[in-house]
């Protein structure tokens, strides 16, 4: 599966948006249904706004995942970028 280039700049798709919802929780709502979003996963999104590269949401998660690999961190945030513009929640 290949991902996002480094350089391509990931936003929610028209239609998805986040929940107004309180909590600790937060779900990501689109046309088709919702997510509920918890740890990197939510972390990847809430970065995706459109401004931030790729890579810059990758060197975030370095910050708080210092002891990563920095290219599995790389992998991994690519290919849920990629699942999730297969599904046309994100674009880039």
């Amino acid at each position: 599966m290949t991902g996002p280039a480094e350089t391509s700049q990931p936003r929610l798709a028209a239609g998805c948006r986040w929940s107004e919802a309180s909590g600790a929780e937060r779900v990501l709502l689109f046309p088709e249904g919702a997510i509920r979003l918890q740890g990197t996963g939510r972390q990847i999104l809430e970065l995706s706004d459109g401004q931030r590269t790729v890579q810059q949401i990758v060197e975030e998660l370095l910050k708080v995942y210092g002891s990563a690999d920095p290219e599995q961190i790389r992998r991994e945030v690519g290919n849920f970028l990629e699942t999730l513009h297969r599904k046309r929640i994100v674009d880039y």
